[in-house]
C-alpha cells in the first residue's frame, strides 16, 4: 500500500462582496494569479528550504530546481529522519536511500510541477469559487493569497500564496469540509532566480560506493481500454489525464491511470494480489493524512483509488471502475 502511496504522490477567508460585476473581475484576476503560480513554479529557477506538514508530522526539505537550455534539473534532499535525496534530470528521476543502499529510477510521463493544473486555471471555476485573500509575508517574501473553495464535497480546498514580485509559490495549505488544514507546506528560506551553482542539484550520494541496488520502476504509456479496462463514469469536473503501465514496488505490469479535475489528481491502479502468503491489501476505504485509498476487488484483480481528495471522491471513482474481459 505505501508503495501505491508513494506512485500516487510523485499532485480560507471570508467572502467576497460586491455586485456580480465586482465578483467577476475579482474571480478574473485571482484566476489570473493562478496561471502566474503555474507558470512561475514551471519555469524559474529557485532554491530553498521548505517544512512539509501533514497531520502530526513535520518533515524540512532541502530543493533546488535549474531551468535552462539543457532543460530541468532538481535535487531534493530529506533534512529530517532517514536520509533520502530524490534528483530529476528532465524525465529521468533517481531516488537514493543510503540507509538500504537502494537507488530508485523513474522515467516520469507527466512532469508537471505543484500545483500540477491540467486544465486551463479558467476551468477550474466550475467547480471552485476562486478569490484572492490578503497579502503576507512569508520566508521574507511578500506574497498574495489565493483562495480555492470546493462548490461541492468532491474535493478539497486550497490556500496558495505566491510571490508577489515573481509569482513563485511560496506557501500552500490543503482543507477539508470543515475548513480543518489537512496538509501544508511553506517555505522558510527561499531564492528565486540569480545565481544558482549547478553543484547544488548534483548527489552527494552519486559515486560513492559501487554496491547500490538499483530499482527500475519503468512505466510506458497503455491503452488499458483495449486490455478491458473502463472507467464507466466519473465524479463532476473529474477527467481522465493519462493512463499506463508501471512497476509499483515488487508489483510489475501494474495499470495505472491518473484523472483529474484541473488541480487535484487521482491514481487509479489496477494489479493482480500479492504472491501467495504476502500480507493482503486492506479492501475499502483507509487513509494517510490527506491522502485517501478506496480499494476493491474486481474479477481476479485489485483496483485502488489513491489521491488527495475526501473519502468520496476515491470510492465513486473505485466504484465507477470496470472490467471486461477480452474476447
Amino acid at each position: 500500500m505505501r508503495a501505491l502511496v508513494l506512485a500516487a504522490a510523485l499532485a480560507a477567508g471570508g467572502a467576497v462582496v460586491g455586485p456580480a460585476a465586482a465578483q467577476g473581475d475579482a474571480s478574473s484576476d485571482a484566476t489570473r494569479w493562478l496561471q502566474r503560480i503555474y507558470t512561475a513554479t514551471e519555469h524559474l529557477s529557485y532554491t530553498g528550504t521548505f517544512i512539509y506538514q501533514h497531520g502530526e508530522q513535520v518533515e524540512t526539505s532541502r530543493v533546488t530546481r535549474i531551468v535552462d537550455s539543457s532543460g530541468v534539473h532538481e535535487r531534493l534532499e530529506i533534512l529530517d529522519g532517514t536520509p533520502r535525496e530524490i534528483l530529476r534530470a528532465n524525465e529521468q528521476v533517481t531516488c537514493y536511500i543510503p540507509d538500504t543502499m537502494t537507488m530508485k529510477v523513474e522515467r516520469l510521463l507527466d512532469t508537471r510541477p505543484f500545483p500540477g493544473m491540467r486544465a486551463d486555471p479558467r476551468m477550474l471555476a466550475e467547480h471552485y469559487n476562486i478569490r484572492k485573500g490578503g497579502t503576507e509575508r512569508i520566508a521574507g517574501h511578500d506574497c498574495q493569497s489565493i483562495i480555492l473553495e470546493p462548490k461541492d464535497e468532491l474535493r478539497y480546498g486550497h490556500k496558495l500564496w505566491a510571490d508577489v514580485a515573481t509569482g513563485m509559490l511560496v506557501k500552500a495549505k490543503t482543507f477539508n469540509e470543515k475548513g480543518e488544514a489537512l496538509e501544508q507546506f511553506a517555505f522558510t528560506q527561499l531564492q528565486v532566480g540569480g545565481r544558482i551553482d549547478r553543484e547544488q542539484v548534483k548527489s552527494r550520494f552519486a559515486g560513492k560506493g559501487r554496491d547500490w541496488r538499483v530499482e527500475s520502476n519503468e512505466m510506458a504509456p497503455a491503452d488499458l481500454a483495449r486490455d478491458g479496462w473502463l472507467l464507466k463514469s466519473l465524479p463532476p469536473g473529474y477527467r481522465k489525464v493519462t493512463e499506463m503501465k508501471r512497476n509499483v514496488g515488487a508489483s510489475a505490469g501494474v495499470g495505472h491511470i491518473v484523472v483529474s479535475d484541473g488541480l487535484a489528481a487521482v491514481s487509479v491502479f489496477i494489479e493482480t494480489p500479492g504472491e501467495k502468503g504476502s500480507s493482503p491489501a486492506p479492501l475499502g476505504p483507509s487513509r494517510h493524512g490527506a491522502v485517501n485509498v478506496y480499494t476493491r476487488k474486481l474479477d481476479s484483480y485489485l483496483v485502488t483509488v489513491v489521491g488527495e481528495v475526501p473519502a468520496e471522491s476515491v470510492k465513486l471513482i473505485a466504484q465507477n471502475v470496470e472490467y471486461r474481459r477480452p474476447q
